[in-house]
């Protein structure tokens, strides 16, 4: 049991799989589904508030290679420009959303990443990641649940 617990978590630590594999791969092993959910859920949202300080110290470290420094001018700064009317109308309820939508490449860490381009506060972010996070979980939980279920009913039949 515990090693399950500990594979959630690892799992949800992991950039691109986050809880969008770490649910998954819990309720397919038999865990609890409230479990999961929860470990899930509070790992998640505790990997993005001890990312978000460290996001500003990444691009700056970054930026000190010539060729990442061109490539984050041409690219970053442009959607900076772009993206800040949004900002200024959605702030972290956009963030939110980002982080709620169970794909790759969304999720925690391209959230933080993005929250911090568009200069977004910590509290914001804080309420953004939260906010994301639980609602992310529930339709990944969802969604798995019903997966399970329909291949059990598929198996039976």
């Amino acid at each position: 049991m515990i090693s399950d617990v500990l594979s959630v978590a690892w799992i949800t630590l992991l950039p691109f799989l986050e809880l969008r594999a770490s649910i998954p791969y819990g309720i397919v092993t038999g865990m609890n589904m409230y479990l999961v959910f929860f470990i899930a859920c509070v790992v998640n949202i505790l990997l993005g508030l001890v990312l978000y300080p460290f996001v500003g110290w990444l691009v700056r470290i970054g930026t000190r290679i010539s060729l990442v420094d061109r490539l984050y001018q041409r690219y970053v700064v442009k959607v900076q420009k772009k993206l800040h009317a949004l900002t200024e109308r959605y702030g972290e309820w956009a963030i939110a959303a980002f982080i709620a939508v169970p794909l790759p490449g969304s999720g925690v860490y391209s959230g933080a990443l993005a929250a911090y381009l568009i200069g977004l506060e910590y509290r914001k972010f804080l309420v953004a990641c939260i906010v994301g996070v639980l609602i992310a979980g529930v339709l990944v939980t969802l969604i798995s649940v019903s997966g399970v279920g329909a291949a059990l009913f598929l198996k039976q039949v």
